[in-house]
């Protein structure tokens, strides 16, 4: 049952971690923030087996934490309240081709990065864009067409949480 309760823990830890650290830095870790994910894995294996070397001890760990991304993962599709706190919300970082300094200082984007964003995504300036959205798994869509009016010619359709 120990096992148990620190891996319920450590899971919930985790989830928590993620959510202040940011999803625009998680989807782009550089090769020090993978070593440093690999350091973090062993550290809370550690910390939840502690000196617990056997198959039961790793099968319970394993199973508990699979139970708990299986219940997350469940409690996310049948209540939609509960979303926002476990997958997070999309952002709207562009609005009719002004970036929203606001939602980007939250989510730590500078314009420099956006701009970059939207080249690779061959878009010249961000006056060309409808909107932009920070998904939650961390990219950037981005909805051209023009500015105002009925959104005729736009080369994606608009996302309901824009709406």
């Amino acid at each position: 049952m120990d096992l148990v309760l620190r891996a319920t823990f450590v899971f919930f830890l985790i989830l928590v971690v993620t959510r202040a650290i940011g999803r625009r830095e998680l989807s782009s870790m550089e090769p020090f923030d993978l070593i440093l994910l690999v350091v973090i894995g062993d550290l809370v294996q550690q910390g939840v087996t502690q000196s617990d070397q056997s198959i039961t001890g790793a099968t319970t760990v394993i199973v508990t934490l699979a139970l708990l991304t299986v219940a997350t993962a469940y409690l996310s599709y049948r209540f939609r309240r509960l979303r926002p706190v476990l997958e997070g919300q999309p952002i709207v970082l562009v609005a009719d081709g002004e970036p929203i300094e606001r939602n980007m200082r939250a989510q730590r984007i500078t314009r420099d990065e956006l701009e970059a964003e939207a080249r690779l995504a061959q878009i010249g300036s961000l006056r060309e864009i409808r909107f932009a959205v920070l998904e939650t798994n961390g990219r950037i869509s981005f909805f051209s067409g023009e500015s105002g009016g009925s959104g005729g010619g736009a080369d994606q359709e608009q996302s309901p949480a824009l709406t």
